[in-house]
């Protein structure tokens, strides 16, 4: 258990606390608190990306739960979210519908021998999703424009990167032998 894999763990045993503070009314401060939870679960994130790559700790069970683990953390957080009305629950909808279709697409591709690393497209909506999902649960009125603007901006992200993704990989659908 490296460090990349240790920081992974770390953000999917975040993820109950984090639903609990979106969720409950325990304190006055839970969704800042519920923010910052999902702020560092963010942060740890990007960390285990860099740190495997940079120091060759690259590892299957890093890939399978690194993915996994992101996946876990932005639905959670998309459908607190609905929840809490702060966003339609069809634009959750088409995000988690995005993640289930790559998910299936990678398995074809892994069961094909096939790796598919992850477009700038993908990344992007990754980036968009984890600021507005921020942007909502801190709810500040004053900045509402820009919530909206980078709500949308995250919407069509999705779905540009999951274009982007099928067409570069189309191959992986054709039948092998």
């Amino acid at each position: 258990m490296n460090l990349p894999n240790k920081l992974t763990m770390f953000r999917v045993i975040l993820i109950p606390f984090f639903v609990v503070f979106m969720l409950a009314d325990i304190t006055t401060a839970d969704k800042w608190i519920a923010l910052t939870i999902f702020i560092v679960a963010s942060l740890t994130d990007l960390l285990d990306g860099k740190i495997a790559r940079k120091y060759n700790l690259v590892t299957n069970f890093g890939k399978f739960m690194d993915p996994l683990a992101d996946k876990l953390l932005v639905c959670s957080a998309l459908i607190c979210l609905v929840e809490m009305a702060k966003l339609p629950a069809w634009m959750v909808i088409i995000i988690i519908a995005r993640e289930f279709i790559i998910s299936g697409f990678r398995l074809i591709a892994s069961d094909n021998g096939v790796v598919i690393a992850a477009s700038y497209w993908g990344k992007f909506k990754t980036t968009f999703q984890m600021v507005m999902i921020c942007l909502l649960i801190a709810d500040i009125a004053a900045i509402q424009i820009i919530t909206n603007v980078i709500t949308w901006a995250a919407l069509i992200l999705t779905v540009v990167s999951l274009i982007d993704y099928l067409v570069k990989n189309k191959e992986i659908m054709k039948e092998t032998k």
